[in-house]
């Protein structure tokens, strides 16, 4: 053993069994049996708190009121099911039937009320008392102005859902014992810190069950109460807030000494060092826990710590944070710490962990727990300071960099880097701090949103460009260029967008920069990865699933298509989804022969025309085809401009095609019954209408200057890329032959769809005929051209002399196979494309 192990051993301090039995003592003994001074505490019993949990379940319970009386008016049967099986249950109770119903429920009232009340009373909490009494009567009040409401509707189905044996039309609706109960119990909760609104819910709810069963109270009269006065109780208890049962004066004392820490002193600190933007006030003291109560600990023998304590109900808004990140994030992983225990442990670790790879962070000593709080004790001799913002250098910039650099390498990320996260030792060595939301085994998204932030934190404080040469210098040209997709508005806390020094356009400078770092085919390659559910893009998908699912059910006709298909000859139906199948390898092959060899995936080709059917839902006719094949190219290798082109050039062919077809076909069939449809001076108009607002336009100077600097580059590279697509003869060919495939295969299956109801017709002037009309039926802005197709279709074979029953039957199963069986198909195919990363 060395002399300084020997001189170690001989200090430390030794701690007898005498000292041990005798610790929970008012006086300390020592060694020698000398009685110490009690600890010296200063502290502030804690208030009463808002609980935002409140609010939350007041929501929930107004949301639950809402969905039970959806149930009552369109889903009655399911209720009265219920309600059913209730009474059947009901032979064991049976004799409570002989009583009223109102000296049960006065009963059970009187008992709940006396019991909490005395409970409260005792416990002098006399505003509590007061509180809870308000509450009932409010709740009273709500259930009868909602039945009173309910009542005077003209509608009387809801009434008659919610009326039961025991109630009435007009303010006696809704049973009131469930609504003034539930307010004056929320009021007087939470259940778990007081027996007697425990066990009150627990009365509650069997009254409840044993209403219904005796039918006496309806199921859903019964749960509207409720929840109207679980909502009132909720509102009032976040409104006056709860008293919070928090550890604090000599309970915090007796469980910090569970823990091996002798108070002598405990100061409780009344101002936090640093305010965050947030809900709650955060100081470096304790790594910016939020909503946390500090306190400077000194102990017995000399030693000085940071004492943060968590309370559950502040911990609550900390938590809905982490859930509201959880919900607005994808492709990334939010940690969410339900309880001040797990909250706490977590950070203990994070800690434990930065120490472990050498990063300098707050030294933890230990924590403890009680049933309302978590505490965390730090060594007050580790604890960072502020780093002052506005005299930040690029030497600093490396550090904080360099910092993130070794945390993330280890798979630790910080998630949240903001302005108060960064700090200094006393040394003054740049540290990041604020690891309570941090995680470690990350995965690379997490990284990368580590390094976004605290680029985009210091390019705001001290200037992009120096930030980019820190980033640069701290990082590597390699890593930068890895950031791009995820250097969006989304992943940078608002604190930081927040600051004076933010610009609006730091973030698309920081894009420019690093792309200008990395070669052409790298930085097209980068597309941004989806880190927000809710965007505007996201937006715009659930509109138009909304109005899929819409057009699904109010345009879809069971009916009409049952009887349609029973009456056609099954062969033929089959011939007709032959060729529906047979449009797909046409289209196929037209988009596919545009591609290169090497980027050009048969399989995912065809599935990509599959999957258009499903587009074409919620999209006019044509758009949403051409959306997949746009986002196919894009996945399959191919940049945007390109992409772009190669998508265009698909469409100039099959519409070339197409118009060839009607020309050459109506010169050789002499078919032009329908020319006078074509709305030529609608046309015309419409054009006519965009040449003035264009020309008009652009006798504006800035908006002329807009179009030739920012549109016309991009016009001329997109019309240059597609010259050079048509420009290749074999591949255009080959396409052109695809369209020409598609289209008479499609014109076809009109014609065996004729055939499937015994009308026979000339298959050449039945495909013009088609082609025209449901050119005319697919210009409607409906999905798909829904309404417009089918009036269109039905119309032109009516006019040619077919029999307008078997015109509107062939119409029905054409649309079948076009377009209602390619909803589910299409929904299959982009999937699979999904999962092959193909869309």
């Amino acid at each position: 053993m060395t002399d300084r192990a020997r001189a170690r051993l001989r200090t430390r301090p030794t701690i007898s069994i005498e000292s041990l039995l005798l610790v929970s003592s008012p006086h300390y003994p020592t060694r020698t049996g000398v009685q110490v001074a009690e600890p010296v505490i200063d502290d502030v019993a804690p208030r009463r708190t808002r609980d935002f949990a409140d609010l939350t379940r007041a929501a929930l319970s107004l949301l639950t009121a809402v969905i039970v009386m959806v149930f009552a008016v369109f889903m009655g049967g399911i209720t009265r099911g219920v309600e059913s099986d209730a009474h059947t249950a009901a032979q064991a109770i049976n004799w409570l039937a002989n009583y009223p119903s109102t000296v049960l429920t006065q009963l059970v009232t009187i008992i709940m009320v006396v019991m909490v009340l005395a409970q409260i009373l005792l416990a002098r909490e006399w505003l509590q008392a007061a509180v809870s009494a308000i509450a009932m009567f409010l709740g009273y009040g709500t259930v009868w102005a909602l039945s009173s409401l309910i009542s005077s509707l003209s509608d009387q189905t809801l009434a008659l859902a919610l009326v039961s044996a025991a109630t009435s039309f007009g303010s006696g609706l809704l049973p009131d014992i469930y609504a003034g109960m539930a307010a004056f119990l929320t009021a007087a909760g939470p259940r778990r810190t007081r027996s007697s609104v425990k066990w009150s819910w627990n009365i509650l709810y069997i009254t409840a069950g044993v209403m219904v069963v005796l039918s006496w109270h309806s199921v859903t009269g019964m749960l509207v109460s409720m929840t109207a006065g679980r909502t009132v109780g909720m509102l009032i208890r976040f409104i006056v807030g709860t008293q919070n049962k928090g550890v604090w004066g000599t309970s915090l004392v007796t469980a910090l000494r569970g823990i091996g820490l002798d108070t002598a002193t405990l100061t409780r600190h009344q101002e936090p060092v640093t305010l965050n933007r947030g809900s709650f006030a955060t100081s470096l003291e304790d790594d910016l826990t939020q909503g946390s109560r500090l306190y400077d600990l000194t102990t017995t023998n000399g030693r000085k710590f940071i004492v943060s304590v968590l309370d559950a109900q502040t911990h609550t808004v900390g938590y809905l944070k982490q859930v509201w990140d959880w919900i607005r994030f994808t492709s990334v992983s939010i940690r969410r710490d339900k309880s001040v225990r797990d909250a706490v442990q977590h950070h203990f670790s994070m800690l434990l962990g930065l120490h472990n790879i050498k990063l300098p962070a707050p030294s933890p000593y230990g924590i403890a727990d009680t049933d309302e709080s978590a505490i965390l004790v730090l060594d007050a001799n580790t604890i960072a300071m502020p780093a002052n913002l506005k005299t930040l250098t690029k030497a600093d910039a490396i550090a904080y960099m360099r910092y993130v650099s070794v945390a993330n390498r280890r798979g630790y990320t910080h998630r949240r880097i903001t302005p108060d996260t960064l700090a200094r030792l006393e040394d003054g060595t740049p540290v990041i701090a604020g690891w309570s939301n941090g995680d470690n085994a990350s995965s690379t998204a997490n990284t990368a949103l580590d390094k976004v932030q605290i680029l985009s934190l210091l390019a705001a404080l001290i200037g992009m460009q120096p930030a980019m040469d820190a980033a640069r210098e701290a990082w590597g040209d390699l890593t930068l260029s890895t950031l791009v997709p995820f250097i969006q508005k989304v992943a940078v806390p608002s604190p930081t967008r927040a600051l004076d020094t933010w610009d609006k356009q730091l973030l698309k400078s920081l894009r420019s920069s690093i792309t200008a770092l990395s070669d052409e085919d790298t930085s097209e390659a980068a597309e941004p990865v989806t880190l927000a559910r809710f965007s505007w893009r996201s937006m715009i998908t659930m509109l138009l699933v909304l109005v899929a699912v819409v057009v699904v059910f109010t345009q879809l006709k069971p009916e009409e298509i049952i009887d349609a298909l029973t009456n056609a000859n099954p062969i033929m139906a089959v011939v007709t989804l032959t060729f529906g199948v047979c449009g797909w390898i046409g289209s196929s092959i037209s988009l596919g022969a545009l591609m290169d060899a090497h980027k050009r995936d048969n399989t995912g080709v065809f599935m990509s025309q599959v999957a258009g059917g499903f587009a074409t839902v919620s999209m006019p006719a044509g758009v949403g085809p051409s959306f997949v094949n746009l986002q196919f190219l894009r996945k399959s290798g191919y940049r945007n401009t390109t992409a772009s082109a190669i998508m265009s050039a698909a469409l100039v062919v099959y519409y070339g095609v197409y118009f060839a077809m009607l020309v050459l076909i109506g010169m050789f069939t002499g078919r032009n019954m329908l020319s006078g449809a074509i709305p030529t001076n609608t046309l015309v108009i419409v054009l006519g209408i965009v040449v003035v607002v264009v020309s008009i336009a652009m006798m504006i100077p800035p908006v002329r200057h807009w179009v030739t600097q920012q549109l016309m580059p991009l016009a001329k590279t997109y019309i240059n890329q597609l010259l050079d697509v048509l420009s290749q003869p074999k591949q255009l060919t080959i396409s052109c032959a695809g369209a020409l495939f598609q289209n008479i295969t499609t014109g076809l299956a009109f014609w065996s769809a004729l055939q499937a109801f015994g009308y026979a017709t000339n298959p050449i002037e039945t495909t013009f005929v088609f082609m025209l009309a449901y050119a005319l039926g697919s210009a409607v802005p409906t999905p798909g051209g829904l309404g417009g197709v089918e009036a269109a279709l039905t119309f032109a074979f009516v006019a040619v002399g077919v029999p307008q029953a078997v015109a509107l039957s062939a119409t029905l199963l054409h649309r079948v196979v076009f377009y209602w069986l390619r909803i589910p198909l299409g929904a299959a195919a982009m999937k699979w494309l999904d999962q092959h990363n193909l869309v």
